[in-house]
């Protein structure tokens, strides 16, 4: 299991903007092992409450909330990533654990007892908590990455654009699922995640920004049948 603690901020550029601050990191930091030319792909199976707990925490801006995902970079990897992220005023708390393909498809069909058989704490937490407040499969988001990172302070800056999500199929080992666009192309989102301070270079780049630190994240975006329901 691997746990970080850090604080997140989040901005929303314009296609442009990302290319000039990339170019302006890759001369600076050390690049994301997974990254291509273009970055990595990212596709994340969100989980949540019947009532949509989850979802309205954020939206309503709740002090203390959580999310839970299923990850993974390659839809025929042999195995998926489950991630717990908990938000604490600034800061963010993210506990992951690796499970095997199939105990991952399992979770996709909401079941979730495939986690009793790992003995990592993290994982029985998870499968208690997921019963006991009723969570099931909501929401697939996907899209791509380019990721820089600053050994020194931890830091870690990614752009993720080409954003599209699917509330109708799970199954995230699917070479075809129907996915939709829910952020516009040219548009794309920048995310700072540190421990303790950001370095000056850093903060510069980001007080470049034509745009303000974004509040909406990209599990929210995913959820566009609930948005419209509630519009």
């Amino acid at each position: 299991m691997n746990e970080v603690f850090r604080q997140e901020k989040k901005y929303l550029i314009s296609i442009d903007e990302y290319v000039k601050h990339s170019h302006f990191l890759s001369q600076l930091l050390h690049q994301d092992p997974h990254n291509g030319a273009d970055g990595y792909m990212i596709r994340s199976l969100y989980f949540d409450t019947l009532d949509d707990r989850d979802f309205f925490e954020k939206v309503n801006g709740i002090y203390i909330r959580r999310k839970i995902r299923l990850r993974v970079y390659d839809p025929s990897s042999e195995f998926a990533v489950l991630e717990m992220k908990q938000k604490q005023g600034p800061y963010q708390k993210k506990r992951s654990l690796r499970i095997q393909r199939a105990d991952a498809v399992l979770l996709c069909k909401g079941n979730y007892s495939p986690l009793l058989k790992y003995p990592e704490p993290f994982a029985a937490e998870c499968y208690a908590y997921m019963n006991m407040y009723c969570y099931r499969p909501t929401a697939v988001i996907q899209y791509n990455r380019k990721a820089f990172i600053a050994k020194e302070n931890k830091i870690r800056i990614t752009f993720d654009n080409q954003i599209e999500a699917t509330e109708s199929c799970f199954d995230i080992f699917s070479d075809h699922l129907k996915m939709n666009p829910v952020l516009d192309r040219f548009n794309v989102v920048l995310e700072v995640k540190y421990n303790h301070f950001l370095l000056s270079y850093i903060r510069n780049m980001i007080n470049q920004c034509t745009k303000s630190e974004l509040a909406v994240c990209k599990y929210v975006l995913g959820r566009r049948n609930l948005l419209n329901h509630l519009s």
